[in-house]
């Protein structure tokens, strides 16, 4: 006899979501769940990570996470522009924006994030944008004038990939950072200052320790430029907003369900809420009160919910390892464990080659011997040796270890206090 399955509910479809679903479908060998994806943007999942490399002449489907096996699957109902607006915990439905109610069984919320916007004069105004879909970088790209100046609110990752995105375009960029350097949760001073220093021959140009206090408009109404709060002014035809995201959670409230003190659905270290039927994964889950916005620890929520939901034996969500090779506009860094040397009594052994423009940093133990972190910028050809190291006693060197980025330099040194 043939089992009628049970209806799962996944509100969105972003790469963890998507991820969800497939692990769901892997091992559902007997296909005890059918699997509804209500999706926000009118097209499926793709690859948000690679999405400046749209600007670089890829196209959509490039990208298109969804392929031809999981859009032809008979238990995978996959309803794209249907954004969730509301739940219903004791009917156990969703009701989407064109008021189509579904029943669920169990639902996974994966709602992801929105770019946050600081509520500045002038936020608004055309001619001002954020960096988070398609449409946006559609936006962008028509917006964009060659040889005229843009400006990128935000030094972090995202923020260094919208300015590279306006440089693609032929606009010139400017990148207003509140912090003291570029990709602060990143990189260290030493690390941020060879960034600068290479991004800044590429064009890009940089200010840091300050932050955009409004925008201004021109006669028509657009945006011409951006006042800063140490009372500096950039002309501007296009303002790109990339400070940072902010859980989507506002399912939560009419639902009774509860959020973090920074937001996102408040869930456990099974990535389930105080509702047995419902789970949040992804930058909207707020794991014991913390969200995470890399996609690593969403895949590993996904994996974690999708094994429970098919009764496999699962471990419980982990502090994640938030260790990042990355490429940054042609510029290697990478960061990984205890890379701003938070230990106490921690050691840092720092070489650096001004002329070749790179930079390593490791970081000892108070003893010395046991690696727990560091910094790479420029050349990043080490990363994989030394993450592999981390919390291990090293039986070599650490000029030897750093060879890799081809440098060499003083023995440690203790760990110099932060300024005040």
């Amino acid at each position: 006899m043939t089992r009628t399955p049970r209806t799962l509910v996944v509100v969105g479809h972003g790469m963890v979501g998507h991820r969800l679903v497939e692990h769901l479908r892997a091992h559902d060998r007997h296909g005890t769940w059918r699997v509804v994806v209500l999706a926000e943007e009118p097209r499926p999942a793709y690859n948000r990570v690679a999405l400046s490399s749209y600007l670089e002449g890829k196209s959509a489907a490039d990208i298109t996470l969804a392929d031809h096996e999981f859009l032809s699957d008979p238990l995978v109902d996959l309803r794209t522009a249907a954004p969730a607006t509301g739940i219903d915990r004791r009917a156990r439905t969703v009701t989407t924006a064109d008021g189509t109610v579904t029943h669920y069984d169990a639902l996974v919320l994966a709602t992801g994030s929105r770019p946050f916007v600081p509520p500045v004069p002038g936020h608004d105004l055309p001619g001002c944008f954020v960096y988070r879909t398609f449409d946006d970088l559609d936006a962008i790209r028509a917006a964009a004038r060659e040889g005229r100046p843009g400006v990128v609110v935000g030094g972090g990752l995202l923020g260094l990939e919208a300015a590279d995105a306006l440089r693609l375009l032929g606009v010139r960029p400017h990148v207003v950072e509140l912090a003291p350097r570029l990709m602060p949760l990143q990189l260290d001073e030493g690390g941020a200052r060879v960034l600068a220093r290479l991004v800044g021959d590429l064009g890009l140009r940089v200010h840091c320790k300050t932050a955009v206090q409004a925008v201004r408009a021109r006669a028509d109404g657009r945006a011409c430029g951006v006042t800063l709060t140490d009372g500096s002014t950039l002309d501007a035809e296009l303002v790109v907003f990339s400070a940072g995201v902010r859980p989507r959670d506002e399912l939560a409230g009419p639902a009774g369900l509860a959020t973090g003190e920074r937001g996102g659905f408040l869930v456990g270290d099974r990535c389930r809420t105080e509702d047995p039927r419902i789970w949040a994964v992804g930058e909207c889950a707020a794991v014991r009160g913390r969200t995470y916005g890399l996609v690593a620890p969403g895949y590993r929520m996904a994996e974690l919910v999708a094994d429970q939901l098919l009764g496999r034996p699962g471990t419980r969500f982990a502090e994640p390892d938030t260790s990042a090779k990355l490429k940054l506009l042609g510029v290697d860094v990478a960061s990984f464990g205890d890379a701003h040397a938070e230990t106490e009594g921690a050691l840092e052994y720092v070489l650096r080659d001004d002329t070749a423009g790179t930079y390593a940093k490791v970081v000892l133990g108070p003893d010395g011997r046991v690696l727990l972190g560091g910094v790479l910028a420029g050349d990043a050809s080490a990363y994989r040796t030394l993450r592999a190291l981390v919390g291990r006693e090293l039986t070599t060197p650490p000029d030897r270890l750093l060879s890799g980025a081809g440098l060499g330099g003083p023995p440690p040194r203790a760990r110099e206090p932060a300024a005040a």
